[in-house]
C-alpha cells in the first residue's frame, strides 16, 4: 500500500512508527528538518518540503497513493493538502481538523465533494475515552465493542483483589465469564498462559460481557469505589469542552480555568451543558477545597502541560479522589506517569493515530485501539466468508505468537472465545496484538480459497 503523510508532528510520527512495523510504502513530508530527523529510526521515506508544495506532492508519488493523510498542526493546511492530493489522483484522503462543525452529518457530503473522505478531530476521540473512563471509577481503561456487547477493561490490581497469585487456568477457564488477555507488570507486557498469575500492582486487561461487569468488579476488589457523580476538570481547552458536552447528565461537572477570557468563551461554548466554569488555578489547594474536592469522585487534568497534569492528579489523589485522569501529550512522560500510579493516561495524538491506522488494513476492521501502556493494539476484525479463521477451531488456527483472541460478537450477542471455539463468517472478533504486525493477523480474516 502506498501512503503519503504530511506533518511530522506527534500524530504523523506515531503513524510512521506503526507503519514501519508493517513495512508499508510510506512517505512523510514536513517543512521542518528537525521533526523529520525524529523519524529516522523508522522504515519510512522523508521529504523536506511544504505540505502544500505541488512539486513535493508529485515527487512523493501522491498520484499513486492509496491513502493520503494530512496531520499537520494547521487545519487549513491539512484540508488544502488533501484537496490537492485528491485532484492528483490519491484514492483516499484523511484530514486532521480542529473545527467540530466540520464533523456534523450535514457537512460530510460537502467535504467529500472537495475530495476529503474522512476527518479526524483528536479532541473528540480523547473526550470519548475520558467519558467512558468516568462511567466506571474503578477502571483505568475501557473499550466497548458493539455498544457494550463485549467490554475490555484495564484494571489496576490492589491488595483487595481475590484473584491474585492464582494460575489463570484455575480462574478463567472455558466456562468462566471473563478472560485475562494481557498483563502489564512494570515495564513488561505479558500475553498470559494458563500457568501465569495476576500479581499485586499488575495492570490486567479483562475481556468480558456487559452483564458480568459487576462480577469483575467484585473479584478485583473494587466494590468500595464510589461511582462518579462529581467531576472537576482542570483546564478549559478543546478537549475539556468536548468532554463536558459528552459526560452523562447525572454527573456534575466543574471546569477550573485560570484565564479569565477563556472562562467567558467556555460559558458560550457550553450552553448545552450544565457544567460550571470557575476562574482560578486548579493547583490551588484552597480553591479545590472550596469547590468540594473532598466530595469529588473524579479529577481530570487537561491542561497543555504534562507535568502540571501529573502533579495535579497526584495532589487530587492525596486529597482522597479515587479516579484521576491526566492528559500527557509528551510520550516520553507516559512511562513516568504510569510509574507514579496517577490513574488513567490520555494522549489524544496516539488515539488519533490509531483511528487513522485502522483505515490502512485490508480486512474488514471496524474498530482499532492502541493500548499505549502495553505498546499493543486491540483490533475488531470481521470474519469474511471462507476466511481461515472460519475453517478450524481457534486452538488449531496457528495464530502468530503475541496474539490472542478475547471474544466475538455474533448477531449482536457478545461471547468469550476459548481454544474450542469455532468462529463463523460475519462474526466480529476482538484480537489483541502485542509486538505483532496487524497485517499478519488480518490475513486470517480475509476471504481465502485454501487453508
Amino acid at each position: 500500500m502506498k501512503i503519503v503523510i504530511v506533518g511530522a508532528g506527534a500524530v504523523g510520527t506515531h503513524l510512521s512508527k506503526l507503519l514501519s512495523r508493517e513495512h508499508q510504502n510510506c512517505v512523510l513530508i514536513d517543512d521542518d528538518e528537525e521533526r523529520l530527523a525524529g523519524v529516522s529510526e523508522y522504515d519510512v521515506m522523508t521529504y523536506n518540503a511544504s505540505p502544500t508544495s505541488i512539486t513535493a506532492l508529485k515527487e512523493s508519488g501522491t498520484d499513486k497513493a492509496d491513502l493520503f493523510i494530512g496531520v499537520t498542526t494547521e487545519e487549513t493546511t491539512n484540508i488544502a493538502a488533501c484537496v490537492m492530493a485528491h485532484a492528483m489522483g490519491a484514492k483516499k484522503t484523511v484530514a486532521r481538523i480542529d473545527n467540530y462543525e466540520y464533523l456534523k452529518p450535514q457537512n460530510q457530503e460537502f467535504f467529500r465533494r472537495l475530495g476529503i473522505d474522512s476527518m479526524v478531530y483528536p479532541e473528540v476521540l480523547a473526550a470519548i475515552d475520558i467519558t467512558n473512563g468516568l462511567k466506571m471509577s474503578w477502571v483505568r481503561q475501557r473499550w466497548d465493542v458493539h455498544n457494550g456487547a463485549l467490554v475490555l477493561l484495564g484494571i489496576k490490581l490492589r491488595e483487595g483483589a481475590e484473584i491474585l497469585n492464582q494460575p489463570l487456568k484455575d480462574l478463567c477457564g472455558p466456562d468462566d465469564p471473563y478472560h485475562v488477555v494481557a498483563i502489564k507488570r512494570g515495564e513488561e507486557t505479558i500475553i498470559p498462559g494458563g500457568m501465569d498469575t495476576l500479581q499485586l500492582n499488575d495492570l490486567g486487561y479483562f475481556m468480558t460481557t456487559r452483564e458480568y461487569i459487576p462480577y469483575i468488579r467484585k473479584i478485583v476488589g473494587k466494590e468500595h469505589y464510589a461511582d462518579v457523580k462529581n467531576v472537576i476538570i482542570m483546564g478549559g481547552g478543546k478537549t475539556s469542552v468536548r468532554a463536558a458536552l459528552t459526560i452523562p447528565d447525572y454527573m456534575n461537572v466543574k471546569i477550573i480555568e485560570k484565564d479569565a477570557d477563556r472562562c467567558e468563551k467556555l460559558n458560550q461554548l457550553l450552553t448545552e451543558s450544565d457544567a460550571m466554569v470557575i476562574h482560578g488555578d486548579g493547583r490551588d489547594l484552597g480553591l479545590l477545597e472550596e469547590e468540594g474536592i473532598k466530595n469529588t469522585q473524579a479529577f481530570v487534568a487537561l491542561t497543555g502541560n504534562a507535568e502540571t497534569n501529573i502533579l495535579a492528579c497526584l495532589t487530587a489523589k492525596k486529597l482522597g479522589v479515587r479516579k484521576t485522569v491526566a492528559m500527557v501529550e509528551n510520550l516520553d512522560y507516559v512511562s513516568m506517569a504510569e510509574s507514579l500510579d496517577i490513574g488513567t493516561i490520555i494522549n489524544k495524538k496516539t488515539v488519533a493515530a490509531s483511528h487513522i491506522y485502522q483505515m490502512l488494513l485490508d480486512a474488514d476492521v471496524s474498530n482499532l485501539r492502541s493500548l499505549m501502556l502495553v505498546d499493543s493494539e486491540v483490533a475488531e476484525f470481521v470474519a469474511a466468508e471462507g476466511s481461515r479463521v472460519t475453517k478450524r477451531q481457534v486452538k488449531d488456527l496457528g495464530l502468530p505468537f503475541g496474539t490472542t483472541i478475547g471474544g466475538l460478537v455474533r448477531n449482536g450477542e457478545g461471547m468469550l472465545v476459548n481454544g474450542s471455539s469455532q468462529i463463523q463468517a460475519g462474526d466480529s472478533v476482538m484480537v489483541f496484538c502485542h509486538e505483532q504486525k496487524l497485517n499478519n493477523i488480518e490475513k486470517f480474516f480475509k476471504k481465502s480459497t485454501f487453508f
